[in-house]
């Protein structure tokens, strides 16, 4: 058996993994899409790296587009077996998915209107919502710790690993030549959080395929989270009678952050301050959250045994049609608006940000990771000038942010999950997922603790397993 990244092994993004043999065998785990590198990220997009009609199945650890971006694309170029994933990645596809195709069509419409103009070749999506309906059509859900049967001899499994709603990682088991198992991480959760079942312990493995996205730094403690929060909207909204606007991504972050405002309201401490969930991508993935209480953590669990529905209060509306948004522009007093992009980069929070930034009174949180060049990152960078829509808009505005609610594991968390394993046992640990210089602290983090066969792996490079 034998391995090859095809993806997510010089980046963070585009997660793929190739797991074949020389009897025809071929398993991929993860088809993600790249992002963040400019041009550069549409030329690796467009190119597979693979042969769809070869394929055995697609294992899908969960449904954040770096990890299942393409694989409307690989259906579109001719892959007709099986996509495993859990009945909640499953429910998170059918809404992330459709998304990512419209945005293709649209960004393609934008484009050809000035290639048109210009006499040049017009571009085609790099799929569309009908490769994603299609697509969504060769998913098969299947619950967490059940093994099935890929393969003669093949079996596999998904085990929570609390990234997201419905994330897993995924086992691998062959029985011939003799017994091995291998572990593909995924993206690994927090031990800590808000809503999720902390990542779960797995048996004894051979081989184990890990992220390594924070492997060199630790997060801030999530201390006084709640109480911080409270301050920062008092301030804001009740003695400034100012906008609080919270970029936040609609999946994970959007989620953690209204139920920390659900507490404060059972506790009797919220202000009578409306809040305002402006992403109809958001609201539909609020519902499907709610919806996956296996993903719980015991915690949430035992929560909602006294508040049915923990992403929701009188005080909170969520706004799914754009006429409704564009009022929130003229709405006068305090209010609250969460909004994605979380990097401020798109979609309704830069319409937000257009209008709002220019008054003293406003506050934008920040509350999660923002790449150099984007809107956010420019805030978080005190750049007192910022374009928005081909304005130059004056930043008035205070600028705040919280670091504590990554949904990816630090160093210490990642070392913690990989620990449930004996060092001695395992024959080869593959780093992935990872900047370069932060897969190779984690790779001396691992070596120290008695790992002895660490590997940094090359893109489409194969390495023989057994």
């Amino acid at each position: 058996m034998k391995y090859k990244s095809i993806g997510a092994s010089d980046t963070v993004t585009g997660s793929a993994h190739l797991i074949f043999s020389d009897d025809g065998f071929e398993c991929l785990l993860d088809f993600g899409m790249f992002q963040g590198l400019g041009k550069e990220s549409s030329e690796r997009n467009s190119h597979l790296g693979i042969n769809p009609s070869r394929l055995k199945a697609v294992l899908l650890s969960h449904a954040h587009i770096d990890h299942s971006g393409r694989l409307p694309l690989l259906v579109k170029q001719g892959y007709t077996g099986p996509i495993y994933a859990t009945p909640g990645t499953f429910d998170l596809c059918r809404i992330l998915l459709l998304d990512s195709a419209h945005i293709q069509e649209a960004d393609v419409r934008y484009v050809n209107k000035y290639l048109k103009h210009k006499g040049q070749q017009l571009r085609e999506p790099l799929y569309t919502v009908h490769d994603a309906e299609r697509c969504l059509k060769q998913f098969k859900p299947l619950p967490y710790r059940n093994k099935f049967s890929l393969h003669p001899g093949i079996t596999f499994q998904f085990i929570h690993n609390g990234h997201i709603t419905g994330s897993a990682a995924i086992e691998l088991e062959w029985q011939k030549p003799e017994p091995k198992k291998l572990l593909y991480t995924g993206d690994v959760g927090r031990y800590q959080d808000l809503l999720l079942k902390h990542p779960e312990p797995f048996d004894p493995v051979d081989f184990i395929i890990t992220e390594s996205t924070y492997g060199d730094r630790l997060h801030e403690p999530a201390i006084e989270l709640e109480s911080n929060l409270l301050n920062l909207i008092n301030t804001i909204c009740i003695q400034q009678k100012g906008k609080l606007f919270i970029p936040a991504f609609s999946l994970g972050r959007t989620q953690e952050l209204v139920f920390m405002m659900d507490r404060l309201k059972n506790k009797g401490l919220w202000p009578s301050i409306p809040v305002f969930v402006d992403s109809p991508l958001s609201c539909n993935a609020t519902q499907i959250v709610r919806s996956h209480t296996e993903c719980f953590n015991s915690s949430l669990s035992d929560y909602i045994k006294t508040d049915p529905d923990p992403f929701g209060f009188n005080q909170l509306r969520y706004v799914n049609e754009r006429k409704d948004s564009k009022i929130l522009n003229q709405m006068q007093g305090p209010a609250i608006i969460i909004s994605a992009s979380g990097m401020a980069d798109a979609g309704r929070i830069k319409h937000h940000l257009l209008n709002g930034l220019s008054d003293e009174k406003n506050a934008v949180l920040m509350v999660g990771y923002c790449s150099p060049g984007s809107l956010g990152h420019q805030l978080m960078q005190g750049q007192k000038e910022v374009r928005i829509f081909g304005q130059t808009i004056g930043v008035k505005a205070s600028i705040h942010s919280i670091s504590s609610l990554s949904a990816h594991a630090d160093a210490r968390e990642l070392l913690q999950y990989l620990t449930s394993q004996d060092p001695k046992t395992v024959k080869r640990i593959f780093l992935v997922h990872g900047e370069e210089a932060v897969k190779q602290d984690f790779k001396n983090r691992l070596t120290r603790i008695g790992f002895q066969d660490v590997e940094i792996p090359v893109k489409t490079k194969t390495y023989n397993l057994f």
